[in-house]
């Protein structure tokens, strides 16, 4: 018995090589252009005050403080959070200029002692400007 022999137009082949490379172009193109908000990761609920809104010419430098105590300076978490380390992400952010306005966000159920530590290496750095983040305070029929 014979067989006859195959030819090449038989043989089908589907190259999926240049389908993963769109792919992974299309990835990389997706990838680079998302915007990653870690503001969602630092939710803090903010003190209750009836003082009025203050508004300044001079982008402030944002400290968080959340709920557990972890601080923040931008969107950067500051490691260990002792007065030491606090300075030198702060120096590091701010470099030497100390007149830029400082924002304090602490969370309302922030320990004290995360605010009075952050308050502390303002003061030793030299920062003047600080205000301290709240709500407007709900009227007293409201909740």
């Amino acid at each position: 018995m014979r067989f006859a022999p195959r030819s090449a137009g038989d043989d089908f082949e589907i190259s999926v090589i240049p389908l993963i490379d769109v792919m992974l172009t299309l990835l990389m193109f997706f990838v680079m252009t998302a915007t990653f908000d870690q503001r969602s990761l630092m939710r803090v609920s903010l003190p209750e005050s009836s003082a009025e809104p203050v508004t300044t010419e001079q982008e402030a430098l944002t400290l968080l403080i959340d709920a557990e105590g972890r601080t923040y300076i931008g969107a950067n978490e500051v490691i260990n959070p002792n007065v030491d380390t606090i300075k030198a992400a702060l120096s590091a952010v701010a470099g030497d200029d100390r007149e830029r306005p400082i924002s304090l966000r602490a969370d309302g159920k922030t320990p004290h002692q995360a605010v009075i530590t952050a308050m502390d290496a303002l003061g030793q750095l030299g920062f003047t400007r600080l205000s301290i983040a709240t709500v407007p305070a709900k009227a007293a029929g409201q909740k």
